[in-house]
């Protein structure tokens, strides 16, 4: 999956306008918010876990236009608790997603 993060920066940029240190904070809890999400679904033991932590990631991602993000959460969504690709899948993403807010940074 190639990693397009137009959309979602698209979306940090219209919510911090010109203010560059809001924008990076936006991408730092967008970031710290996807991850907290992924720990709980390391974590998930039963279904109903793993379906809240899954839906609030894809609840995320869409709500920020993150669309790689979107498509990993919808693979977790349809996988049994603790599937180790959509976790990896998950985990891809948000690599990238890291690495491109740290070249962002520079």
């Amino acid at each position: 999956m190639a990693f397009n993060h137009g959309a979602l920066d698209a979306t940090l940029a219209a919510a911090a306008g010109d203010d560059a240190a809001l924008l990076r904070e936006l991408r730092a809890a967008f970031l710290e918010s996807a991850t907290r999400q992924l720990d709980l679904l390391k974590r998930a033991r039963c279904d109903g876990n793993w379906h809240v932590a899954a839906m609030r990631l894809k609840g995320l991602a869409a709500s920020f236009h993150a669309e790689d993000l979107l498509q990993a959460a919808e693979i977790a969504l349809h996988a049994a608790p603790g599937e180790p690709m959509a976790i990896r899948e998950i985990e891809a993403v948000l690599a990238r997603f890291a690495r491109a807010q740290s070249r962002d940074a520079r």
